[in-house]
């Protein structure tokens, strides 16, 4: 508080009355522990006297703000909001009740501890979260609930008339409601119940508690939703452009439920095509500031774990009425193209549009007419393929990077247990939904950026993705290069065509998966924002995501502005639109995570078992406490501990991703082969460990 008063002052210099009177305290016996902190403080080069009694800090930059990275011991790092200061290290016993993710005031020491500042967490400026998933342990008067975030390093004390029926050994979500000041752990109440640990739904429920994603639809969203009328009336069919005599189909996986997108087809007299790229109008069915646009606001996404899809918009929406179903009439909102053979833009048109789907194929059936020539609509569809090929061609020219992951998918039997692992392939079929897509999202972000000039752009949602850092680069080039791979960093374009060289090579070989997410960790990460338009990885100067509404709220504000702008109107408010970016990008990282937390759980069951079992991995990661292994088989990761190792002292030699033994100097690194065996799973904690098998 004491120093907080010289921050305030601008540090003009002052004693220690005037400090005790700018904190409001006049007895005595205070100023003299006022007085006592200053003479303390300047012990410590935090402040200098300047001229007798009256003192000065002695680095104005004592106060920083920045979030809570907690680490496995209990101690934190703040990162703070300026990208070229060092973190702040922050000792457990100077962390007050800061959480993992909370955003925190430190005061910044003048020493430092090795390579960091140090400090202490003065203010508690904004939790990140107060509701947790995890396990309720019951006592004769009281219960205490054991998150399982594993950065929450508290147990939450539940008092008995807090703890809402639950039973012990049962899984819940419960709430910090208060953390007394003399208190070592904070209290709370259980929420509601998720129920028995280890049951699937109990456990998927879970992960998307955990994750901030909510279990159903409030009532009243459900209710708007049922409510809407799905009569096309003929005066909504006369302010559309009517495709429904032109050939209609989707594209869709095998299991889609929500389609989206669909293309149209027409040859024209002239020998052109005209491509009509419709996306379901979402933004027409959902007025601004309804119960139904804030739930989809506050979502910002469709989640897609392993088993399930936790839609964006409720059912009779995402399934139904907006659901692009075959001999249906369907509102969209579409980017139409007149192209030659060459795949040559002659004309665009964006606007309404009324379709009715001929067709809905899977990608496995369009991927067969492709590879036989055959097949319903035969012609048109080898036609589209024809000219995808040439756009990705384009594309990858101009500097785009091709990278190709391996996804893992699992094999569920009527349980949803995981009895089976496959590797999805992306073949033509998917591509050619891509390529047209990324024209759709390509060319309404030109023409929305090509209006107004300089200060006066017209606001917009871009979907942005900037070029990576040299430094990243060039140690990814270096990793590269043990696998006999060369990443030439001079230029961007030279990055893309090497990275691209590389991604072909690696195609299919075991080092496959480590280059590839190691190459896309060197990337910065895609987000939308106002104030940016173009993406790196896709070599577009101006870039959006306009084809998936249903799925993406950004894609509803593109539908919302691309309207608003194609009727003339001035542009929206930057300001705005961008706070609704800033939440947008950080919805779709939780779902992220979520989705990889389920993979990881159902790695886990299928990994069950497997206890004992002998595999061949790969290095997939180091630590400084371990080093993670992707079995190639089936590509499920756990973590060889270096205390398992029992041939020497391993340490982590951070820069070169290996992990080194201090006396034999035997190395694993990253993208090395090893056999492992499954050590033992840990289904609660989704943990795979693994020990190595000494050859």
């Amino acid at each position: 508080m004491v120093l907080d008063v010289f921050e305030r002052n601008g540090n003009t210099p002052l004693n220690h009355k005037q400090v005790a009177a700018k904190l409001n305290v006049h007895d005595p016996e205070s100023r003299e522990i006022v007085l006592e902190i200053l003479k303390d403080e300047a012990k410590r080069n935090v402040l200098k006297q300047v001229s007798p009694g009256k003192f000065q800090v002695v680095e104005l930059k004592t106060f920083v703000e920045g979030r809570v990275d907690m680490t496995a011991d209990g101690s934190a790092f703040i990162v703070t909001d300026d990208p070229d200061e060092t973190d702040i290290f922050v000792a457990p016993r100077k962390l007050r009740t800061a959480l993992h993710g909370d955003r925190v005031k430190v005061y910044v020491y003048a020493k430092k501890t090795g390579k960091h500042k140090e400090g202490e967490v003065i203010e508690i400026l904004q939790r990140r979260k107060m509701e947790f998933t995890g396990i309720v342990k019951m006592s004769d008067r009281y219960a205490f609930f054991i998150p399982d975030d594993r950065k929450m390093l508290h147990d939450i004390f539940i008092p008995f008339d807090e703890i809402n029926g639950a039973k012990n050994g049962i899984k819940a979500v419960a709430e910090i409601t208060d953390w007394p000041a003399d208190a070592k752990n904070p209290v709370g109440r259980i929420k509601h119940i998720l129920g028995e640990q280890g049951e699937n739904d109990t456990e998927m429920n879970a992960i998307l508690a955990e994750y901030g994603f909510p279990l159903q639809f409030p009532k009243e969203v459900e209710r708007e939703a049922e409510q809407i009328n799905e009569v096309i009336t003929n005066d909504e069919v006369a302010k559309r452009r009517d495709f429904r005599d032109v050939l209609t189909f989707t594209i869709d996986p095998f299991d889609a439920k929500d389609f989206d997108d669909a293309l149209s087809f027409k040859k024209l007299e002239n020998g052109n095509y005209e491509v009509g790229v419709h996306i379901a109008d979402v933004a027409h069915y959902i007025e601004p500031d309804s119960a139904l646009d804030k739930e989809a606001f506050e979502r910002g996404t469709s989640v897609y774990l392993v088993d399930r899809v936790i839609p964006m918009l409720p059912e009779r929406l995402s399934n139904g009425l907006c659901s692009l179903r075959p001999k249906e009439d369907k509102l969209c909102f579409a980017a139409v193209f007149e192209l030659d053979n060459d795949a040559n833009i002659v004309n665009e048109w964006f606007g309404k549009t009324v379709i009715h789907s001929n067709r809905r194929f899977t990608y496995e059936e369009v991927q067969e007419i492709i590879e036989a020539g055959e097949g319903e609509y035969s012609e048109e569809i080898l036609k589209l393929n024809e000219l995808a090929y040439i756009l990705r061609d384009r594309k990858f020219k101009h500097g785009a990077i091709s990278f190709e992951t391996t996804e893992v998918k699992f094999k569920l039997d009527e349980n949803s247990k995981p009895v089976g692992v496959y590797v999805k392939e992306r073949k033509d079929a998917h591509k050619l939904i891509e390529d047209f897509m990324l024209l759709a999202n390509r060319k309404v972000a030109e023409f929305v950026s090509k209006k107004g000039k300089g200060k006066h752009k017209y606001t917009f949602v871009y979907r942005v993705h900037d070029a990576p850092k040299p430094d990243a680069l060039n140690s990814f080039a270096q990793f590269a290069s043990r696998f006999g791979y060369r990443v030439n960093t001079k230029s961007d374009r030279e990055v893309a065509r090497s990275l691209n060289h590389l991604m072909a090579d690696v195609e299919g070989k075991k080092e496959q998966n480590v280059l590839t997410q190691l190459a896309i960790r060197s990337m910065a990460k895609a987000i939308y924002t106002t104030k940016g338009t173009s993406h790196y990885g896709l070599a577009f100067d101006h870039y959006t995501h306009f084809t998936s509404p249903i799925r993406r709220y950004p894609d509803v504000m593109v539908h919302r502005l691309l309207l608003h702008y194609l009727e003339g109107g001035q542009s929206a408010n930057a300001e705005h639109y961008e706070k609704l970016c800033e939440h947008s990008s950080q919805m779709e990282k939780k779902a992220a995570d979520a989705e990889r937390s389920s993979v990881k759980y159902k790695q886990a069951e299928y990994l069950q078992a497997q206890v004992g079992n002998i595999f061949n991995g790969i290095i997939s990661g180091v630590t400084e406490w371990g080093m993670y292994v992707e079995i190639v088989e089936n590509k499920c990761e756990g973590m060889v501990r270096l205390r398992d190792i029992s041939d020497d002292f391993y340490t982590l030699d951070e820069k070169n991703y290996a992990i080194i033994g201090q006396r034999k100097k035997k190395i694993y690194r990253l993208g090395d082969e090893v056999r492992i065996r499954v050590k033992q799973v840990d289904l609660t904690k989704k943990q795979i460990d693994f020990s190595l098998v000494q050859e």
